[in-house]
């Protein structure tokens, strides 16, 4: 009788140590100093904004179909997703809506952008992908779609738990705002202290606060992008940040195409600008997310995939940008 009872707590041990590890991400990414790594190998950070990732139907069709998106982004040399919990805001975007947000108004987390959460983490952790995701956007702010802080703070902290055996997640807490950034930043350390916390805290040209840039695990600003040059200014700004801070700095959002929409360009744009752009941030030392006009107008624009998926191949303005960060690795070699 014992021996039966000590099989049974062994079966039982085991099959929590399976759950256990299937649940690890087998990628951990890490800081060095201003650089990053996955695995303890130099990891060139190269992002692009799929804020409606957790909402897209296509893309979440199947981990087969996910998989085949994400491999093909990875062909494109973009290793890093930016996606958005909060996609509830009114201004007409692709999947965007009322209810597409993953929380409920008490700070619970909802089930089904949940599960597509986690199966995206499983899905990019097999292909070397890394997920930004943004807790909180202004967005959503502005058009009064808020949580309390109460309810705020459940759900930072709910989410932190769920998603602590995931190491190819990077949290960034706003997109563009700052409210109570280190208050969220306190608790998601006291929950995993080995997450790693960013904050995006403004519109373009807003490098952050003081205390926030010395608080954050790494920074990412939107640079600036007006019709000034904005591809020299750049480099300049983000030199400025690896400097003080002596952490990693991305460009989060480094340019967009011609429209002038939610603080886009007044003028018309080049493929080269965006280009020079990004150059300049990787000749300073810096990481790029790059963003997809998309997010600025709605499905009736040419730019936009009917299936709402910012990926390579549909654009002709947008691809000239992608080949340019294919080669990565080709213009990287000339400068690190």
């Amino acid at each position: 009788m014992k021996l039966i009872k000590l099989q049974i707590v062994v079966i039982i041990v085991l099959v929590f140590t399976v759950d256990f590890v299937d649940a690890q991400s087998s990628n951990t990414l890490k800081i060095n100093g201003t650089r990053f790594e996955l695995d303890g190998k130099p990891f060139e950070f190269t992002g692009v904004s799929f804020f409606n990732a957790l909402y897209n139907l296509e893309f979440n069709r199947s981990s087969e179909v996910r998989r085949a998106w994400i491999r093909k982004f990875n062909e494109t040399g973009i290793n890093v997703l930016r996606i958005w919990c909060q996609w509830d805001n009114a201004r007409g975007f692709v999947d965007a809506g009322k209810d597409q947000t993953l929380y409920n108004p008490d700070g619970t987390i909802k089930t089904r952008p949940l599960d597509n959460l986690i199966n995206l983490l499983k899905d990019a952790d097999t292909e070397n992908t890394v997920v930004l995701m943004v807790f909180f956007s202004q967005e959503s702010w502005r058009e009064n779609l808020r949580l309390s802080d109460e309810a705020s703070d459940k759900a930072v902290a709910e989410l932190t738990r769920i998603l602590k055996p995931y190491r190819n997640l990077v949290f960034q807490v706003w997109n563009e705002f700052d409210n109570r950034t280190l208050e969220y930043l306190k608790i998601i350390k006291n929950i995993d202290p080995e997450r790693i916390v960013t904050n995006s805290p403004g519109y373009a040209g807003d490098l952050g606060s003081l205390e926030e840039n010395r608080l954050l695990d790494y920074l990412s600003p939107h640079t600036t992008r007006d019709d000034n040059r904005h591809w020299e200014i750049a480099g300049n700004e983000i030199g400025y940040l690896l400097k003080k801070y002596n952490k990693p700095v991305v460009d989060d959002e480094p340019a967009r195409k011609g429209t002038p929409n939610f603080g886009g360009p007044k003028n018309p744009v080049l493929p080269t600008d965006h280009i020079l752009h990004i150059y300049n941030v990787w000749k300073a030392g810096g990481y790029v997310v790059y963003h997809h006009d998309m997010f600025q107008i709605g499905t009736d624009r040419g730019s936009v995939p009917l299936n709402g998926i910012p990926a390579p191949g549909f654009s002709e303005y947008h691809d000239q940008v992608f080949d340019f960060l294919k080669n990565r690795d080709r213009y990287l070699n000339l400068l690190r």
